[in-house]
């Protein structure tokens, strides 16, 4: 599993990363990770040392949860690609042209 209480991410690439391998991921529940995670993790606030080990303890007693978020993982991942990513960059830069330019 992977274990992210991250305070504060620009985007989350290690829980993608995590996905991206199949690896029941328990993650923060704050910042831009509940954007990246959807349902595909066990989200906690980091702040909170309980409902971290809470987390964590639920992820260690549970195979099929285990299993779903694994496989809620891969899926997860598929969605964000450096094709897709290249793609909304150019059209957020081409909105911005025509606002600047007209």
């Amino acid at each position: 599993m992977l274990t992210y209480p991250s305070l504060y991410e620009g985007f989350g690439f290690p829980v993608l990363e995590g996905f991206a391998v199949g690896l029941p991921v328990l993650t923060s529940d704050v910042s831009s990770l509940p954007e990246v995670t959807g349902d595909a993790a066990v989200a906690v606030d980091p702040r909170d040392e309980q409902a971290i080990a809470a987390g964590i303890t639920q992820l260690f007693d549970d195979p099929d949860l285990r299993a779903m978020l694994s496989a809620a993982g891969l899926t997860r991942a598929t969605r964000f690609t450096w094709e897709a990513t290249a793609r909304s960059t150019a059209e957020a830069m081409r909105a911005a042209h025509e606002v600047a330019h007209g």
